[in-house]
C-alpha cells in the first residue's frame, strides 16, 4: 500500500504556476520590446526566482548602463553649462530647464483655461440671443489667444503624420511598381538620384509660392502654413520608403514569383497576396526612416517659414532674447527628442503587428 506525498503535489502545483508565469513573461517580452521597455523582462524573471544572477547581469546591461549614462550627461551638463556665457546669459543646466518645464506646463493650463472661460461666455451669449427669438444674431466666434505649448506640439504632430501619409501613398505604390518592373525601376531611379538629396530648406520656398497661388484662400479645411509645411515634410519624407519598398519587392524569393506565374495570379492578387506580405519588413523599415526624416523636416520648415508649431516655438524664443528663452529652447529640444522617440516606436509597433519574424 502507498501513501501520496502531499509535498510532491504542492511542488508540483508550484512548478505548474511557475511555468505559467514564465510564459506570461515571454509573451509580454515582444511588448516590452516595442515599447522600449526590454529591462522590464529580467526583472520579472528575477522577481520570479528564474536563474537571479543571470537576471541581474541583464538588468545591469538593460537598465542600469543606461541609467549611469543618463546621469553622467546630466552631471556633466550640469558643471560645463555655467562656464559656457552666452548673450543671453549662462547656458542653463538641468534644474534651469525643469524650472522652465513647469512654467510652460503652468502656462499651457492658464491658457487652456482662458480659452474655455472665452468659449463659455460666447456660448451663454448665443444661448441669450436664442433664447430671446434673436437666432439670426447668433455668432460663432474664433478664440484667437496665443496657443499654448501643448497645441503647438499637437500642431506638429499632425502636421508631419499629415505629410508622412501623403508620402506613404505616393511612395509605396511606385515603389512596388520599381521593384517589380526593370522599366519603371529604370524610369524613376534618376528621380530618386536627383530629388532625395535637396534639402528642406531649398524645397520650402517652392512650396510656399505653389500653394500661396494655388490655394488663395484661408478658409478651406486647412490653412495655408499646415499645407506648406506637411508638403515640403511629404517632398523630404518619401524617398526612404520608396527605395525600401523597391528593394523590398525586388528580393522576394524568384520561386514565390514563380508560382504565383503558375497560379495564374492576376496583378492585384500578385500585389496583395504575395507582394506586400513578403516586402512588410522592409517597407515598414522605409516607413520608419520616413517617419523620422519628416519630423526632422518639419522642425526646420517651422522655423524658417514661421509656420504654428515647434519650430515657430524654439525661433521665437530665439528672437524674444529673454533670460529663460535658452531654457525654454532647451525644453523643446528635449521635446522635440521624445517625440521623435516616441513616434519611431508607434511604427516599430505597428512593424510587430503587421509583419512576422523569427521569433514571431
Amino acid at each position: 500500500m502507498t501513501t501520496v506525498d502531499p509535498d510532491f503535489s504542492d511542488a508540483q502545483a508550484r512548478e505548474a504556476r511557475k511555468a505559467r508565469l514564465f510564459t506570461r513573461i515571454n509573451a509580454a517580452d515582444k511588448w516590452f520590446q516595442v515599447l522600449g521597455l526590454s529591462w522590464a523582462t529580467p526583472v520579472l524573471k528575477a522577481a520570479a526566482g528564474d536563474n537571479p544572477k543571470a537576471q541581474v547581469k541583464e538588468i545591469w546591461r538593460l537598465l542600469a548602463v543606461p541609467l549611469i549614462a543618463i546621469i553622467a550627461f546630466l552631471m556633466l551638463w550640469a558643471t560645463l553649462a555655467p562656464k559656457v556665457q552666452t548673450s543671453l546669459g549662462a547656458v542653463p543646466g538641468p534644474a534651469e530647464v525643469w524650472v522652465e518645464a513647469v512654467n510652460l506646463h503652468a502656462d499651457a493650463q492658464a491658457k487652456a483655461a482662458k480659452r474655455e472661460k472665452f468659449e463659455t461666455m460666447v456660448a451663454a451669449r448665443n444661448d441669450k440671443l436664442v433664447e430671446a427669438g434673436r437666432a439670426d444674431e447668433v455668432k460663432s466666434i474664433a478664440y484667437t489667444g496665443a496657443p499654448s505649448y501643448y497645441q503647438q506640439i499637437w500642431t506638429s504632430i499632425k502636421t508631419v503624420f499629415f505629410g508622412f501619409l501623403i508620402a506613404t501613398a505616393v511612395a509605396v505604390p511606385l515603389g512596388i511598381a520599381a521593384g517589380l518592373s526593370p522599366t519603371a525601376n529604370a524610369a524613376i531611379n534618376p528621380l530618386v538620384q536627383i530629388f532625395k538629396p535637396v534639402s528642406p530648406l531649398a524645397w520650402l520656398p517652392i512650396v510656399t509660392m505653389i500653394v500661396s497661388a494655388v490655394y488663395a484662400t484661408n478658409d478651406g479645411l486647412f490653412s495655408k502654413s499646415f499645407l506648406i509645411s506637411a508638403i515640403t515634410v511629404t517632398l523630404c519624407s518619401l524617398w526612404p520608403t520608396l527605395i525600401n519598398t523597391a528593394l523590398g519587392v525586388a528580393s522576394i524569393d524568384k520561386d514565390l514569383v514563380n508560382v504565383s506565374k503558375v497560379l495564374k495570379m492576376n496583378t492585384y492578387t500578385k500585389i496583395t497576396k504575395l507582394v506586400l506580405p513578403s516586402a512588410l519588413p522592409l517597407i515598414f523599415t522605409g516607413l520608419r526612416l520616413s517617419l523620422g526624416v519628416g519630423w526632422m523636416v518639419l522642425i526646420a520648415a517651422e522655423m524658417l517659414a514661421q509656420n504654428p508649431g515647434l519650430g515657430k516655438f524654439v525661433w521665437d524664443e530665439f528672437q524674444n532674447g529673454s533670460s529663460s528663452s535658452l531654457a525654454k529652447i532647451m525644453v523643446a529640444v528635449l521635446t522635440i527628442g521624445i517625440i521623435g522617440f516616441l513616434l519611431d516606436r508607434v511604427m516599430f509597433a505597428l512593424q510587430s503587428l503587421f509583419t512576422f519574424s523569427n521569433n514571431r
